[in-house]
């Protein structure tokens, strides 16, 4: 719809003229505006489209064919019943012209009838299936969402059969409207949760909406957090498996990625890789994840610390190190790491925005000639290279790019901190990112579900995996309305725990 605009009165009957000079005004006699009047036995009609959002050939074989070779007469009714198309309606007012023509509808309109006959031919451009670039995996299927939500719709619709799934459509944005797809499964996903994200949605008064992330900005709970709040995945398999826990996702036409709510703090350390390996594997890799983030965050800010005011905590024989390595640097340690960091960043952002070959080569040689000329150089000490290298690498470890992206802001805090107060202020950063945790909602839930609040059923799927017969009920900090994903075989696992 179009924002401010008032209900408009019945557009017909008009003449075929005079609608050709309407629908020219409005678009400002576009040259992409098809108006071609047709006569037949003293009776006009007027075809009309815009020519690149239709199918041409739909329209010459299924339209205008039919049409010009029927020998009854032209009236509405006559031309529902020659064109061999479903989708024909009758339109009466201008404003539903305006706004579905841009959609790639096609209008037919018969001189003096009382309506126009409106037919979807709509022409959308989709790219195929591809592997996912930003969520990479092993083992698991490798394809990923597109632009079209046909194909989007297609995919989960395959992947979940059953006649619970609802895939509810509300159309986003005041001036250029856009659809998005709420699915979830009717007899699991929490009803409060779904009366949230309905209500959020609806309510959202904006021109247009870009994206799925851009979305997800406009109706997440705080959007002062630098943390992400909702999921956003371009794995069906990822959204799927989220859908079967009894969480709800979003679709939006236009965009390859799928948003999942509600999320925790732990599930964007989560990979559905996770699922298809034995689970002592899965634990070993999300228990690495969990330690790269310590690592990420605290490992150079700890050294700025250590460093400037905290010498007795570095051993004897690493300390002598460390002095002859920084002998000739001639800046603080915290004037020291932030530089570096800001190379690490300049070579990160500089290997993600050009074409990946080229990328991967700038990423490694940049990082071997930068590093290299900076010790030389004495900007540097060849200790601090290593652990920045560490820190950098922990982040790559993180399944879910914006989480990873918030994890690197967040040291920068942490190493002014560090130089400035030492162990101190490393202590208050962490009490003061604790604490503002802890007061984050996703969809109205407590972001560090299963910590906080505390629930010991739900501490095996979020931080580590057990073996599946150990894992047979969903979440219960999300509330499904049923809880058993399947019956544990109680004498199979008796076997088990006996062996």
């Amino acid at each position: 719809m179009r924002k401010g605009k008032n209900k408009s009165s019945k557009l017909f009957p008009i003449s075929v003229d005079k609608l050709k000079t309407l629908m020219e005004s409005k678009f400002e006699n576009n040259p992409d505006l098809s108006f071609t009047i047709f006569e037949k036995s003293e009776a006009r009609i007027a075809v009309f489209y815009i020519s690149y959002l239709v199918e041409p050939e739909m329209v010459e074989q299924f339209m205008l064919k039919p049409l010009l070779d029927g020998k009854s007469k032209w009236t509405n009714q006559s031309i529902l019943n020659e064109i061999p198309l479903r989708s024909g309606s009758k339109i009466e007012k201008l404003e539903e012209i305006l706004d579905k023509i841009l959609i790639g509808e096609v209008y037919i309109y018969v001189e003096n009838e009382d309506a126009a006959l409106s037919y979807l031919l709509d022409k959308k451009e989709k790219r195929d299936l591809t592997q996912a670039e930003t969520e990479s995996l092993v083992l698991g299927p490798k394809v990923a969402f597109t632009e079209s939500m046909i194909t989007n719709l297609n995919i989960v619709r395959w992947s979940i059969r059953s006649t619970d799934l609802v895939l509810e459509k509300i159309m986003i944005g005041e001036r250029f409207p856009r659809e998005a797809r709420l699915v979830y499964v009717k007899s699991l996903a929490n009803e409060t949760d779904i009366n949230t994200m309905r209500q959020r949605l609806k309510e959202l008064e904006v021109d247009q909406i870009e994206d799925s992330s851009v979305l997800m900005q406009y109706i997440e709970d705080s959007s002062l957090t630098i943390f992400p709040q909702f999921y956003l995945t371009e794995l069906p398999d990822r959204f799927v498996y989220a859908i079967d826990k009894g969480r709800i996702g979003l679709l939006v036409e236009n965009s390859p990625t799928a948003t999942i709510a509600p999320s925790s703090f732990f599930s964007f350390f989560e990979s559905t890789e996770d699922l298809y390996m034995r689970w002592h594997a899965g634990t070993f890799l999300r228990s690495v994840r969990f330690i790269a983030i310590f690592l990420s965050i605290f490992l150079t800010p700890i050294y700025v610390a250590a460093t400037t005011f905290h010498y007795e905590i570095i051993p004897i024989k690493e300390l002598l190190t460390i002095g002859n390595s920084r002998a000739i640097v001639p800046f603080p340690p915290i004037i020291e790491v932030l530089i570096l960091e800001f190379f690490i960043e300049l070579l990160r952002e500089a290997g993600a925005r050009l074409p990946t070959k080229i990328g991967q080569t700038i990423g490694i040689v940049g990082g071997i000639v930068i590093g290299t000329a900076a010790v030389q150089a004495g900007i540097t000490s060849n200790f601090l290279i290593i652990l920045v290298a560490i820190s950098a690498l922990a982040s790559f470890t993180i399944p879910n790019y914006l989480m990873s992206t918030a994890i690197r802001i967040i040291r920068f805090p942490m190493i002014l901190l560090g130089g400035l107060l030492g162990l101190i202020g490393i202590m208050f950063g962490t009490c003061f990112l604790l604490i503002h945790l802890l007061k984050i909602k996703s969809l109205g839930r407590p972001y560090l579900t299963p910590i906080y609040p505390f629930r010991w059923e739900d501490l095996n799927k979020a931080l580590f995996r057990l073996p599946i017969a150990y894992q047979s009920k969903r979440f219960y900090s999300y509330q499904p309305k049923d809880i058993k994903r399947y019956k544990k075989n109680k004498a199979k696992r008796k076997k088990d725990i006996d062996e």
